[in-house]
């Protein structure tokens, strides 16, 4: 199967040094560049992509449109796009926004080259993965207690919602859970996804899902 790669990075040697390393990989095709924001959102669309390298500061720009706020526009408009975020710099809060942006992974620009590829068919394949140097740094940030974490400005009626969205339960099985009417499920969801800067369910689940797993909290009382 061959993937079809978008780059996204203000220094055109750097797309070039992908471009010619993924130029050796059968299984990875080019289907197009860019240097800024605004070209990536007018070019990706139409180009059939399967998976987007994303750098992260895209030139530092002041307006705050880098490389996750491109990945969380990216996949609210497309949400079958795979994509990888991949940048210099070994930040907990950019890693963080990243994956809460929908990213299915990060890594860093030392990456070596045959490890860059696999990340790349990984991520087209359907999968997740973080970079072994960041990977600490996310747990640590799911593992905070939830008063220090990003779940902090959540009601305990959010909360409730948000750990059976967690569960892969829909809005009317959550209304059964909970004996609420789904239209107020409906409300409560939209209003977790506003606080915790999300603007699809499946991060939300995503979220929930890892918090789960590394700290097990009571089923929601009904």
């Amino acid at each position: 199967m061959t993937y079809r790669i978008f780059l996204v990075d203000d220094h055109e040697i750097v797309r070039r040094g992908i471009a010619d390393l993924f130029e050796d990989d059968p299984e990875l095709e080019i289907v197009g560049e860019a240097s800024s924001y605004d070209e990536a959102v007018d070019r990706i669309p139409s180009a059939a992509v399967d998976v987007a390298v994303l750098d992260v500061r895209l030139g530092e720009a002041d307006d705050g449109r880098n490389g996750v706020e491109l990945c969380r526009e990216l996949r609210s408009r497309l949400p079958e796009l795979r994509c990888l975020i991949f940048t210099s710099f070994s930040d907990d809060e950019a890693l963080f926004n990243a994956i809460m942006a929908g990213a299915s992974g990060f890594v860093l620009k030392q990456v070596l080259g045959h490890d860059l590829t696999s990340a790349v068919r990984t991520v087209g394949a359907g999968g997740s993965l973080l970079d072994p140097a960041t990977t600490d740094a996310l747990m640590k940030r799911l593992r905070r207690d939830d008063a220090d974490g990003p779940l902090a400005s959540l009601t305990d009626q959010e909360r409730a919602v948000f750990d059976l969205i967690g569960e892969g339960m829909t809005n009317r099985q959550i209304a059964e859970r909970l004996h609420l009417a789904e239209k107020t499920v409906k409300n409560y969801v939209s209003h977790l996804l506003a606080k915790l800067g999300m603007q699809r369910r499946t991060q939300a689940a995503v979220l929930a899902a890892e918090l789960k797993s590394r700290n097990p909290r009571k089923p929601p009382t009904p």
